[in-house]
């Protein structure tokens, strides 16, 4: 499937690195229990964990929105499970949890998409 037209998937990680970049917390200190399996080593909760992140984290920042909340923390998280344990990370895990949130691509493709987010 060929990308749309304006696609530049250099300025989709350039967003997506400074979305991430607006994420403050400590995965080391936060209580979660998705997220201590994905510091594990058990990625498929990875989804999971992002989603309890996002909620608490939003309600404790309306003005930052879930949307918005997902993005930073699925950003911010991988990229500290790379460095943490990199070995277990897949590729296109980013990909897979923001496509497979719907609320989340609602607002991607609301916001004009990746072009103009």
């Amino acid at each position: 499937e060929e990308p749309p037209t304006g696609f530049d998937p250099m300025v989709v990680a350039s967003r997506l690195r400074r979305i991430g970049d607006q994420c403050n917390l400590d995965f080391e200190k936060v209580s979660s229990a998705p997220l201590a399996e994905v510091l594990k080593g058990k990625m498929e909760m990875f989804g999971a964990a992002v989603d309890s992140l996002s909620r608490t984290w939003s309600d404790q920042n309306p003005e930052l929105g879930y949307e918005r909340a997902f993005l930073s923390i699925s950003v911010k998280l991988l990229t500290y499970v790379l460095q943490k344990i990199g070995p277990v990370v897949l590729p296109t895990q980013l990909t897979e949890v923001i496509s497979g949130n719907s609320r989340v691509r609602s607002y991607i493709e609301a916001s004009g998409g990746w072009v103009r987010m």
